[in-house]
C-alpha cells in the first residue's frame, strides 16, 4: 500500500489516499476535540475501491473497481495504528473501527475475515467494530455470519450495527438508495435473531434532509425502541450531494432546528442522537469519498 495523500491535523481528522495494484482508496480517523485520544479514536476504513450504489450524496459511488482484500483492509488500520501506537497496545477507553468510508459493507465478506482476526492483533480493550449498511436485499448469509462472529468476539456492548435509512418514504428511500433494500419489516426481524442481552441497541441513521421525510408513526411501527436506536446527522458537503441540489433540514450550526422531530421521537422512548460532528472536518474533506472524487477529476483534467 502507497500512501500518495495525507490530509488533515492531528488533534482533529486525517484522510489518507492510498493506492494499491494502481487502484485509489480512502480511510480517515478522527478525535473528538479537546477530548484526549485516550477517551475516543474513530477510524474508517473502505471495503471496496469505490462503490457501485451510487446513493444520491455519496461521492464514493462515482466509480467501482471491486472489492478490498482482507490483508488491505488490515494493511489500512495497521497504518493508522502504528503512527500513533507503535507497540501495538491501544489504550483508547472507545476505540471504534468503522466499516464505512468507501463501498457497502455487505459487498465484501472479506469484512467478515477482518472481523474475526481483528481482537487478535492489537491489546486494544476498547475496540468497538462498527458496521454501516443500507442493507441489501441479498444480504442474510452476510449478516448471518456477522452474528455469529459478534457473539463469539464482541459481545456485552462490544459491536455496533447501523442500517442507514434517511427517509420513512418508501419511494424516496428508493430514489436516494437506487438498489434493492431490505424492508423495514426484514430489518426488524433481523433485530430478534442479531441482539442477545447488553448488546448495543441497532442504530437506524438518518440524514435528515429537505423533501425527504421522517415519520415518526412508521419508526414506531416497525421498530422496537428496545431494540433501535435513532441517530440523525446532517448533510455531508459532497460533490454528489450538490450535484443532486440534496438540502439538509439539520443545521449543524444549529441542533434545534430539528428539535421537534427528536421530541417526537423521544415521546415513543426512541433514544436519539443528534450526531454533528467537527465542522472543522468539513474543511479537512473527510467526508466520504471527496478526495478520490478530486484525485479522478484532477486526473481527468491532465488526460
Amino acid at each position: 500500500m502507497e500512501i500518495i495523500r495525507q490530509v488533515g491535523d492531528n488533534k482533529i481528522a486525517n484522510v489518507f489516499i492510498a493506492k494499491i495494484n494502481n487502484k485509489l482508496l480512502e480511510f480517515a480517523e478522527s478525535l473528538e476535540y479537546p477530548k484526549s485520544i485516550n477517551e475516543k479514536w474513530v477510524l474508517t476504513i473502505s471495503c471496496l475501491y469505490g462503490c457501485p450504489v451510487q446513493c444520491l450524496m455519496c461521492d464514493a459511488g462515482q466509480n467501482y473497481y471491486g472489492k478490498i482484500s482482507k490483508e488491505d483492509m488490515l494493511s489500512q488500520i495497521e497504518h493508522l495504528i502504528l503512527r500513533r501506537f507503535p507497540d501495538r497496545n491501544v489504550p483508547v477507553s472507545k476505540f471504534k473501527i468503522q466499516f464505512a468510508r468507501m463501498g457497502e459493507p455487505v459487498y465484501n465478506t472479506n469484512v467478515l475475515d477482518v472481523l474475526e482476526e481483528l481482537p487478535h492483533l492489537y491489546n486494544a480493550p476498547g475496540l468497538i467494530p462498527s458496521i454501516s449498511t443500507i442493507g441489501p436485499k441479498n444480504s442474510t448469509h452476510f449478516l448471518e455470519r456477522l452474528t455469529d462472529i459478534k457473539n463469539k468476539h464482541y459481545s456485552n456492548g462490544k459491536f455496533q450495527l447501523q442500517f442507514s435509512i434517511h427517509t420513512t418514504d418508501i419511494e424516496k428511500r428508493d430514489n436516494l438508495i437506487p438498489i434493492n433494500k431490505l424492508t423495514f419489516t426484514e430489518i426488524s426481524d433481523f433485530s430478534n435473531k442479531f441482539l442477545r442481552e447488553n448488546d448495543r441497541k441497532i442504530t437506524l441513521n438518518f440524514i435528515v434532509l429537505d423533501d425527504y421525510p421522517i415519520n415518526t408513526k412508521v419508526i414506531n411501527q416497525y421498530f422496537d425502541y428496545n431494540k433501535f436506536i435513532i441517530k440523525l446527522t446532517p448533510l455531508n458537503p459532497t460533490y454528489k450531494a450538490y450535484e443532486n441540489e440534496l438540502k439538509s433540514k439539520l443545521d449543524p450550526l444549529n441542533d434545534k432546528s430539528i428539535v421537534n422531530l427528536v421530541k417526537e421521537l423521544k415521546k415513543l422512548n426512541f433514544d436519539t442522537i443528534v450526531s454533528i460532528g467537527n465542522l472543522e472536518e468539513n474543511n479537512i474533506g473527510s467526508n466520504c469519498g471527496q478526495y478520490i472524487t478530486l484525485a479522478n477529476n484532477e486526473k481527468s483534467a491532465v488526460n
